[in-house]
């Protein structure tokens, strides 16, 4: 053999080599990546003709399961309670691809995962149909349901979080979908279907529990309350409240909503009546600084709920004053979702220990043996115990005395605090709510929103519209 035939011999070989080992290296280390493209049309099919996991609730309620079909597809993800859960489940769909835990866990759902390699070998050896693993939430259906039915047809969100662990008790959003239509195995109708939920103005698909902030008004003041307790003030240290306060550096007056009891008043006073100029004074003593370090270590600026793509809520960055007194009582760039509110009840409850809020708790293979398990974890320390005892305390007595009557439970001590919050001259108010119960042993917290609240844009729209709608959700836990 000549030299040039040698070389070309040899960069034959070198390329066939190289040949051999992408090829290798593709089937072992990027084949789950290659056959989760959602592009890929043999892959859909595939995926579809796979027994789908289901997505638990309560233990053995399934909110997302697949049926047998009778047709190409083998097989119908199916979601019982219709909208109950969908912001949770989110949709399964052929050409429209998966949102929320359908989306989040689809590797598991639909038995791809790695942790599933031998659990495939076994049923491909023993020519058993595969299924994919199960999705157990924490979501409890009881409370689910009463939050569903108390919200009703108004437009907003529930939340409720065990304050002890972070796991998130119920998840209700209004208006919601039917994921069975997106699910359909008649793709035009399905596909009809999406584009009529994605184009209504009411934005059905949206998560507003999670995936949506808004001012959150009044219910903010429990933060710049904690801000206060922790620069060295108590519940009974007066604070000045005038009917009017001019924001510094404007011509304009901030007034209040209601009689704060006296231009003079305890901190507790002023919670109890939701006193818009005695917190708004208390911003300016706190500073912008401790104000946004209260707000981080309640979770603001940081995004939560990885598994439903939570947004961050926002404390705004370098306030002048009149912004800063604005802020205080949660109102100019402040923007929160429900979630992040039912945050700050539940850190106050739980004694200033603020626990990373989760949703799904257990992944498990056919076989039921866990792959994968959430443990609780504290995410901060956002106020000292004895703060928070304190603010506790200050929350009870705005159910018991204050805005907040109509979250009362008869033999049940709970601690809450209203909200009525303007984003738009031209647009309704939203009215909050946020709680816990019972005040000795905390076992749920609880925000609620209700936006476009048909309510005067001067009134304590949390407590007559929110304030019931989260003392039914936390009667279910109770």
């Amino acid at each position: 053999m000549n030299k040039p035939i040698r070389r070309v011999a040899f960069v034959a070989m070198i390329m066939f080599a190289l040949l051999l080992a992408n090829g290798t290296y593709m089937i072992i280390f990027r084949q789950s990546t290659l056959d989760s493209q959602p592009q890929k049309r043999r892959v859909r099919d595939a995926e579809f003709a796979q027994n789908r996991g289901a997505i638990l609730a309560g233990g053995r309620t399934e909110i997302a399961k697949t049926v047998s079909a009778k047709d190409r597809f083998k097989y119908q993800r199916v979601y019982p309670d219709d909208e109950l859960y969908a912001a949770i489940t989110g949709f399964y769909s052929y050409d429209r691809g998966s949102s929320a835990l359908e989306s989040t866990y689809n590797a598991q759902l639909s038995g791809t995962d790695d942790a599933l390699f031998v659990r495939r070998l076994i049923d491909l050896a023993t020519n058993k149909t595969p299924k994919g693993a199960s999705v157990q939430t924490t979501i409890v259906p009881e409370i689910q349901e009463a939050a569903a039915t108390a919200l009703g047809d108004q437009k907003g969100a529930v939340v409720a979080l065990d304050p002890k662990t972070g796991a998130v008790l119920a998840m209700v959003t209004s208006p919601s979908f039917d994921p069975n239509d997106i699910a359909s195995h008649d793709i035009e109708a399905a596909g009809k279907a999406y584009d009529r939920l994605a184009s209504n103005p009411q934005h059905p698909m949206s998560n507003r529990a999670a995936r949506e902030i808004y001012p959150p008004g009044s219910t903010f003041k429990l933060v710049t309350a904690a801000a206060a307790l922790a620069d060295g003030k108590t519940p009974d240290s007066l604070v000045e409240s005038p009917d009017r306060l001019k924001l510094p550096g404007t011509r304009v007056s901030l007034p209040n909503s209601s009689d704060c009891g006296g231009t003079e008043i305890t901190m507790t006073q002023a919670l109890k009546v939701s006193c818009n100029t005695a917190f708004a004074n208390l911003g300016l003593e706190v500073g912008e600084d401790k104000l946004r370090e209260q707000a981080q270590l309640f979770g603001f600026d940081r995004r939560h709920l990885a598994d439903l793509k939570g947004v961050a809520s926002q404390f705004p960055d370098k306030l002048d004053e009149a912004q800063l007194a604005l802020s205080a009582i949660g109102q100019y760039d402040v923007a929160a979702s429900p979630l992040q509110m039912a945050m700050v009840s539940a850190a106050i409850a739980n004694d200033g220990v603020l626990m990373d809020p989760y949703i799904v708790s257990t992944v498990r293979a056919q076989d039921l043996q866990p792959i994968q398990t959430h443990k609780p974890d504290a995410l901060s320390t956002a106020m000292t115990p004895e703060n928070a005892k304190e603010l506790q305390q200050m929350m009870s007595v705005v159910v018991s005395e204050g805005t907040g009557r109509n979250a009362q439970i008869p033999g049940v001590e709970v601690g809450g605090k209203t909200g009525t919050a303007q984003s738009d001259p031209k647009r309704k108010p939203f009215a909050w709510f946020t709680s816990f119960a019972p005040l000795d042993d905390p076992k749920i917290a609880v925000a609620v929103i209700v936006e476009d609240a048909d309510i005067p844009r001067n009134d304590i729209g949390g407590g007559r519209l929110a304030a019931p709608i989260a003392k039914a959700t936390m009667e279910a836990a109770l």
